[in-house]
């Protein structure tokens, strides 16, 4: 005996799994988004942190916040030129 098969509840099951995909993907994103960003701010955070330690010894150093440490994160080297070539401007 074949069960009554009703071809608009296979679509619902599918569009639902669809929503169901759809939804994941966005809350997912995000987090991506923010765990890249906390990923360089260390990053940058512990390239200053040795910069300031070993450029101590020729007076060069750079503040650590957020966003020097995004800046040096993302940009790396360019990064450190910028905010170097900043702070010299600013003075």
């Amino acid at each position: 005996m074949v069960p009554n098969i009703n071809i608009n509840i296979i679509i619902a099951y599918a569009f639902g799994l669809f929503l169901l995909y759809l939804i994941g993907r966005l809350f997912l994103l995000p987090l991506k988004i923010v765990m890249r960003l906390v990923y360089n701010g260390l990053i940058g955070g512990i390239v200053l942190w040795l910069l300031n330690l070993l450029g101590s010894f020729i007076g060069l150093f750079i503040p650590i916040n957020p966003i020097t440490a995004l800046t040096v994160g993302f940009l790396g080297l360019p990064g450190i030129l910028l905010i170097l070539l900043l702070q010299h401007l600013s003075i």
